[in-house]
Parts: C-alpha cells; structure tokens; sequence
C-alpha cells in the first residue's frame, strides 16, 4: 500500500544513532529531559532523520499536498509506536535520561517527531520555543489537556502557547514538568491498557503496542486539530 513509500529507520539504525549521543546526558532538570527527547526527535542524530526531514520525504511522496503528507506522515509513526522491537532498541538508548523508562522515552521521541512533523508542515517554525512547548503539550492528547486546563495546570491548549505573543521561560519549566509527569504517570498506570484492551484490534504482539500505535494516532489527531494552517508549505519550504 502508500504506507510503502516512507523509509521508516530499521530498529538497529536508530539504536546505533542514539548510542553515539547517550554519554553528554546526565541527570537533568525536568525542562531538559523534555528537551533532549524534542532534539532527538526535531533535529534528528546519526541514522534518524529529524521532524523536518521526515515532513519533506512525507511531502515528496505524495501527490496530495500537505495533507496527504500528514497523513502519510500519521501513519509512519503510528506504525512506528506500534513495533515493539523497535521500541525496545530506541527506548533502550535514551534510558540513561533520569527517570524516563525505555518505553516512555522511545514513544515520546516518535510522538514529538511526528507532532513536530505535522505542526512543520502546517507552517509553524520548530525553532521557536512557543512551538515546541506547544509540541510537547499536544503528546498529553485532548482529554488530558481540557482537565489539565481545567485545574489550572496548565496556561493554554498546544494552538494558544504556539501563538502566544512572546516566549516565556518560567513557562516552558511549568509545561514541561506537567507534561513529563502526565507522561509518566500514564506509563505507570495499566488503566489505560485495561480501557484500551476492550476497543483496539490486536496487532500482532500485546496489548502494549496496540495501545502505543492507538494513542499515536490520536495524538496525531489532536495536532492535525491544533496546529491550524499558518501559512501554506510547498515542497521548497521543507527541504
């Protein structure tokens, strides 16, 4: 089928690019832990092409425009967070981050890459702290950012902190410790798995990819909702 068209970056490639980068992390600050995961996953390393270069190859193949690139782009990922083994080799890269398990730490990479891909092709410049912090809270999903916002958690939906008029650094600190946490707490929890079991079709192996391959696509979603078209992207734009 199209899914064909995107070279997805073999298990043992994206291992042995992380390997390589693994050393400078040291226990950091929250706000840092999210930062490495958001450069892993926008500027790419070694033998994983970044965001950009992930929303470009998604665009040249397709004949649809940016749309069909997300698309194309949604399901990358979402096949992606569904293979297990390439989970288990890219979390097991990024563990030396403090306090991220392996699987939380490879989902977040694809998830930010993918998110980062589609705001990218909407016309947002991943450059731009705003955008990544908006990045970051589009991972919690739509349900978990309306509570969020509720109790008063968090500032504003992914749409308001990307355009928000100037960048904010005591912010960035808040967003990313919510977001980790979130993060982290979902990974702890079998809830989800529970809830997840009695709707998701098996692929193949567990639950658990089941589960991780479902809530990328719906993240994908929530971004597609979002991250509304700033400008419209031509292939130049993205290369």
């Amino acid at each position: 089928g199209s899914m064909a068209v995107i070279k997805k970056p073999s298990a043992a490639d994206v291992g042995g690019a992380l390997v390589s980068i693994v050393p400078v992390v040291a226990p950091t600050p929250t706000a840092n832990v999210m930062r490495y995961l958001a450069d892993y996953a926008i500027n790419g390393v070694a033998r994983l092409p970044g965001a950009r270069e992930a929303a470009a190859t998604a665009l040249g193949h397709q004949k649809g425009g940016t749309e069909a690139a997300i698309d194309a782009v949604t399901r990358a990922h979402t096949s992606m967070a569904g293979a297990q083994g390439f989970l288990t080799n890219l979390g097991g890269m990024i563990t030396a981050l403090a306090g991220v398990p392996a699987n939380l730490a490879a989902v977040t990479v694809i998830q930010t890459r993918m998110v980062a891909a589609i705001a990218h092709l909407r016309g947002y410049d991943l450059d731009d702290p705003r955008v990544r912090q908006a990045v970051w809270i589009t991972l919690l999903g739509h349900r978990t950012v309306e509570s969020l916002l509720s109790e008063g958690k968090l500032p504003s939906t992914p749409l308001g902190v990307a355009t928000a008029p100037v960048a904010d650094d005591a912010l960035e600190q808040q967003i990313a410790e919510q977001v980790l946490s979130s993060l982290l707490g979902r990974a702890g929890t079998k809830q989800t798995v529970a809830f997840l079991g009695k709707r998701v079709p098996m692929i193949g192996g567990g639950v658990g990819m089941a589960t991780d391959g479902y809530t990328t696509w719906t993240v994908a979603r929530y971004a597609r909702q979002q991250f509304v078209v700033r400008r419209s992207i031509t292939p130049t734009d993205v290369e």
